[in-house]
């Protein structure tokens, strides 16, 4: 197996700490979390990069990759709604997304069809990962003291990093609506064919 597709895999394991992480109740449990989310998104950044540097690019990397990063965004969006962080109407636009194009892409495969990501998915992509990154943040920097204090700067009595999160969190909905119709438009000879 090549590093990216090493990379790809950490990412699912990664993902299972995040959330043993998220729902365990120790002191900075936010912090960690926020840590080990910050991971998995460098392996998301890294993993793709070095398989078109290095021409390492596998169609176990075209399928794992964006499964990958739909299992990481979607378990911290679905534990944000258990945790009472996010609206659970956001999330569901998120995942329903994800299962779309995910079935896609199972479509695709069964007519040995290999649908790689598009620019549009990609900065779907990282919306979702700034917004997650934000969110836990805002649950982090209390407990960061004078580092923190730079976090809860108030802006219209609200700390600016809470600004920046809830501007996110509409951003990356609007982005998944987007990339969402883009996608399934742009294929849509896939799933119309049969009809």
């Amino acid at each position: 197996m090549n590093l990216p597709n090493q990379l790809t895999v950490s990412r699912f394991a990664l993902t299972g700490l995040f959330l043993a992480v998220m729902f365990a109740e120790f002191r900075g449990h936010e912090t960690v979390a926020l840590v080990l989310f910050s991971v998995a998104g460098i392996t998301d950044f890294l993993d793709g990069r070095i398989a078109r540097q290095r021409k390492l690019i596998t169609n176990f990397g075209i399928l794992m990759d964006p499964l990958a990063d739909k299992i990481l965004t979607c378990s911290a969006f679905i534990a944000f709604v258990g945790r009472g962080y996010m609206p659970a109407w956001m999330v569901v636009i998120i995942v329903a997304r994800e299962l779309a194009i995910t079935g896609l892409r199972l479509l695709a495969a069964s007519k040995n069809l290999v649908l790689a990501a598009e620019g549009f998915g990609k900065h779907k992509t990282i919306s979702q990962i700034v917004t997650i990154v934000a969110v836990l943040t805002v649950l982090s920097y209390p407990q960061w003291g004078p580092v923190g204090a730079v976090f809860g700067w108030e802006i219209d009595g609200r700390a600016w990093v809470a600004w920046v999160a809830e501007f996110s969190k509409w951003t990356s909905v609007g982005l998944t609506l987007l990339s969402g119709g883009i996608y399934l438009w742009r294929n849509r000879e896939i799933y119309l064919s049969d009809m």
